[in-house]
């Protein structure tokens, strides 16, 4: 296992009803292990909105189900395991070409700013949009990647001008510091999109001059 919220290792057994991988190959299991599976949001793939209770975190969670090994009374431990019992419904195959220590964050932060640029259609084909994010850190990160890499104009916003280098490094086109009115002023109007990845307390209406015409804030 790799250490961390997330499961990611090797496949050592497989049971009898079991398709979708085979002993030996690379897997990882998000941040969720495990829901009811029986219920109207599980069976459209909704399992954070299991009708019969909370699914269950992959890490630091009880066991509300049958479908993880191990004690039933013992709290799940995500990356931090030495092996686990998963059913396949929450397991993703990892191509043997992508390292496991860099699959990881692709199952955290990825997944956090993938979901939000396909849900309102960065990842649609011929789509070409101005996508701010806000915050360089881990998710900003992986937001400019991974709109940059969708062939999407990345403005990369964050309070302190010391972020630029490291945003340009990541593949934002421009850099604005959001404590700044005349570079937030450069941006003005431009944004088809802007992910917020600011986790910390603060004030929204600052960044919805940077929106276009019918823009998203998320």
């Amino acid at each position: 296992m790799v250490p961390g919220h997330e499961l990611i290792g090797k496949v050592v057994e497989v049971g009898s009803k079991v398709t979708k991988v085979k002993v030996g190959d690379s897997v990882g299991v998000g941040c969720i292990s495990d829901a009811c599976l029986d219920c109207h949001a599980c069976e459209l793939g909704d399992e954070p909105y299991c009708y019969n209770g909370k699914s269950v975190h992959t890490y630091n969670d009880k066991k509300r189900y049958t479908h993880i090994g191990g004690n039933p009374n013992a709290s799940t431990y995500g990356g931090y395991s030495g092996s686990n019992v998963i059913h396949e419904h929450f397991i993703l195959k990892i191509p043997n070409s992508l390292p496991l220590d860099k699959a990881g964050p692709i199952l955290c932060a990825g997944i956090t700013m993938y979901d939000p640029l396909r849900n309102w259609g960065a990842t649609k084909e011929g789509s070409k949009m101005t996508i701010g994010i806000i915050g360089v850190g881990g998710l900003g990160s992986m937001g400019i990647k991974l709109a940059k890499a969708l062939g999407h104009k990345v403005i990369a916003i964050s309070t302190s001008a010391s972020k630029k280098e490291m945003a340009l490094q990541r593949g934002a086109d421009v850099f604005v510091v959001s404590t700044d009115p005349e570079s937030m002023a450069t941006a003005k109007g431009t944004c088809n999109l802007i992910l917020n990845t600011v986790s910390a307390e603060h004030q929204v209406s600052t960044y919805l001059d940077l929106l276009h015409y019918n823009g998203t804030i998320v």
